[in-house]
């Protein structure tokens, strides 16, 4: 069964179908193309009244953009359980600096870090613009942020700033994350956690390309190595479509194996909708130590 985000006042979906999907971000409305949608729409979601902007993403096409349909904040936020988020749309693709499904793994990590009874040090890989990061901090956690583009990483501090969590013990890095986990085991600097969400593909701050399906494995392998003597969880996250759960579940055995871990999870996340389905939205799996 997949794990449903819940707990969103500021963000839901309210249609689904021909592969998009109408949301709402607190007081904006966007519409967004999303390849799980291939069933048929309820209605024109494209004539939506209340329609901000839609990104345009034709089938072979390269005229992918944004249109502006409403005028509205260059900047806007939506906020849950206290953590409050800076969104923007990206001039070159359909993100908006946040994914909402993982809400889930928000309140799993938040759960896991209290519950540990003692002071955790989180190492988040691929983090992005600072969900997980903050969820982290906020829970209690001292976290090592990494990610290669240095305006997500200013989201993240922004959004640090925003929940609260200014002062708390949070350490962003600029870099290629292979290259990081490489020279954190050389120093001999472990973790008790680690988080990572990376791409389907991507470029290094240098050049360095990132294909999951040939990177994945050897990333964990290594970054396995970073576990302190007593872990408390290993997590990843995927938007790969056709990426089963039980294939994160299979890698984290692997190459975990060895570690003493208690128990490995793996599931689909999903996102309620207005049509009263569920949304997937990539999986999750994660290895804890009891």
């Amino acid at each position: 069964m997949p794990q449903i985000a819940e707990g969103w006042k500021d963000y839901e979906i309210i249609a689904t179908g021909n592969g998009y999907k109408l949301e709402r971000w607190g007081k904006v409305y966007l519409l967004r193309p999303d390849p799980q949608a291939i069933w048929e729409a309820p209605f024109d979601l494209f004539s939506y009244p209340k329609l901000n902007a839609y990104y345009r993403a034709e089938a072979g096409s390269r005229e992918e953009k944004w249109v502006i349909v409403k005028p509205f904040e260059e900047e806007f936020t939506v906020s849950r359980k206290g953590l409050t988020f800076h969104l923007k749309l990206s001039k070159n693709f359909k993100h908006t600096g946040l994914f909402p499904e993982q809400a889930s793994n928000w309140d799993r990590i938040g759960d896991m870090i209290r519950g540990a009874g003692r002071p955790i040090k989180v190492l988040n890989l691929f983090a992005y613009t600072g969900g997980a990061t903050v969820a982290s901090a906020a829970a209690g956690a001292s976290v090592t942020h990494v990610d290669a583009a240095p305006a997500m990483v200013d989201r993240a501090k922004q959004n640090a700033a925003s929940s609260g969590l200014r002062d708390k013990p949070i350490r962003y890095i600029v870099d290629d994350c292979l290259k990081f986990v490489n020279r954190e085991i050389r120093r001999g600097n472990l973790y008790d956690a680690v988080i990572m969400d990376p791409p389907s593909f991507g470029r290094g701050p240098n050049g360095e390309v990132w294909k999951l399906e040939e990177s994945l494995y050897p990333l964990v392998k290594r970054t396995a190595d970073v576990l302190s003597e007593k872990p408390l969880f290993f997590l990843i996250n995927s938007y790969t479509t056709g990426l089963q759960p039980t294939v994160i579940s299979d890698i984290l055995r692997l190459t975990l194996k060895g570690k003493g871990y208690t128990s490995v999870d793996a599931y689909e996340l999903a996102l309620p909708t207005g049509e009263g389905i569920e949304l997937p939205c990539g999986c999750t799996g994660v290895a804890e130590w009891h």
